[in-house]
């Protein structure tokens, strides 16, 4: 229940910087592209850069699968009353 609630919360479309349509090619093109510009090995010490590579990395935990895509998609859609 807890996951659902943080996936109403967050858009993790716009975490990726894809639209709601894009296929799974796209969605790990966008991840990569972004894991490797937020890594914290490429800013040591950087605070901010390490929370964006952990919001880029749970964005592409939920929509890199098949299954939580659909069950995230779904919850979006029904909206808070969901549960």
């Amino acid at each position: 229940m807890a996951a659902q609630r943080e996936w109403f919360e967050k858009d993790y479309y716009q975490v990726l910087g894809v639209p709601d349509t894009a296929t799974a090619k796209e969605i790990t093109k966008a991840y990569r592209q972004l894991a490797r510009q937020h890594h914290p090995d490429t800013h040591p010490g950087d605070a901010a850069s390490e929370e964006k590579f952990k919001e880029i990395n749970a964005a592409y935990d939920v929509l890199g699968d098949e299954q939580k895509r659909a069950e995230y998609d779904e919850v979006r859609r029904l909206g808070p009353a969901a549960g």
